[in-house]
């Protein structure tokens, strides 16, 4: 039998950076536990556009629809501000998810007890903070039709349209019923239904899927009242479920509920393929972050835990996440910090390296 495939897309920025110590703990894995992968590694976004005029070649999305999963570090950057909107470095990103269909995008906002004073909200509102947000990925008003900027009488108009079928929520939905019933059984979805149709639909469908897993306690709340709520008393939630676009806004509101975005990975999950693993991407939340590329200042921690949902959610290593999930926390636990948790007495500053370094001195340790 095959070792199961990832492909490798640093991107640009600190991703590179980031995702070599990715590419060790892969390789620390192989040596101590012989789970052996088949690694390969492309160019996404603005370093794609580089070497080739585009974000994404279509050689590299075939590779990508073929291997088990993608990890991908971060694209973007100031050089490409000026770029055709067509050929910036994030519509490689927009393109990967939109032709692997990967429609449920899992972003965990958990804070570790070593970082919870790093957040701007009270200690005991986000200490031992652990939910997960469900975004549908592939529908919505990023991708509605018609959308552009259109001449309208004596001036120009913006318009993009928020649209979405009954499957499209449905799938979307039951992804998360199914994470609920693996977690603690509680679901809130967030939408506008009180002023868009589409929230209706939205509420509907959930509701109707909702049926099918009598164990999870459903509750429905209005999207602006989520972000309210999830800076007023974020442990009131377990998994959130909402669209494209309030998802981006209240997955980016959760993730500074932890301290830092350098913290948070995500995974978008796809249809499963026949060997019956789902389509699978997982990317850290953080940006490129060009301003500390090259200096061995970022933190890798959340491209490091974007590997561990592989592990769980691609390789059914659900051990071993725990594992490498567990080294992070306790390397956190000994002060050990990047330069973003920086700030607090008795603490060691490493590099980007160096953290890399630590994970799998903890790794070592719980063998």
């Amino acid at each position: 039998m095959s070792n199961p495939s990832i492909l490798i897309l640093p991107g640009d920025g600190i991703g590179p950076e980031v995702m070599a110590e990715v590419r060790k703990i892969i390789g620390w894995f192989g040596d101590k536990r012989d789970i052996q992968f088949d690694v390969s590694e492309d160019l996404v976004g603005g370093s794609a556009y580089d070497a080739h005029g585009t974000p994404l070649h279509d050689d590299t999305m075939a590779k990508a629809q073929e291997v088990d999963a993608v990890l991908l570090g971060a694209v973007g950057g100031p050089k490409y501000d000026d770029l055709d909107f067509s050929v910036k470095p994030e519509r490689g990103l927009l393109r990967l998810r939109k032709e692997m269909d990967l429609y449920s995008n899992l972003r965990p906002a958990q804070c570790f007890d070593a970082l919870a004073d790093f957040s701007s909200l009270k200690t005991d509102v986000v200490a031992g903070l652990d939910i997960m947000i469900v975004r549908e990925l592939t529908s919505g008003v990023y991708f509605g039709e018609p959308r552009g900027i259109f001449e309208e009488g004596n001036e120009r108009v913006g318009i993009n349209t928020q649209r979405y079928t009954e499957s499209e929520i449905e799938r979307a939905a039951r992804s998360a019923f199914e994470l609920a019933m693996r977690r603690n059984k509680k679901l809130c979805s967030m939408e506008k239904a009180n002023v868009m149709e589409s929230g209706i639909l939205w509420r509907e469908v959930v509701t109707r899927v909702g049926a099918e897993y009598p164990e999870v306690e459903l509750s429905h709340m209005y999207a602006d009242n989520g972000a309210m709520q999830l800076v007023r008393w974020p442990k009131q939630f377990d998994v959130i479920l909402t669209d494209n676009l309030f998802g981006d806004l209240l997955s980016d509101c959760a993730a500074m509920l932890t301290g830092s975005l350098g913290m948070l990975p995500s995974a978008s999950l796809g249809a499963p393929m026949a060997n019956g693993r789902p389509k699978a991407l997982y990317e850290p939340v953080h940006g490129s972050a060009p301003d500390i590329a090259g200096q061995g200042k970022a933190n890798p921690i959340a491209c490091i835990l974007s590997f561990a949902m592989a592990l769980r959610y691609s390789f059914d290593q659900g051990a071993e996440a725990d594992r490498l999930e567990k080294a992070v926390e306790k390397v956190l636990a000994d002060g050990v910090r990047t330069a973003d948790l920086l700030g607090e007495e008795g603490v060691t500053p490493v590099s980007t390296s160096e953290m890399g370094d630590a994970v799998i001195g903890a790794l070592d340790a719980s063998l």
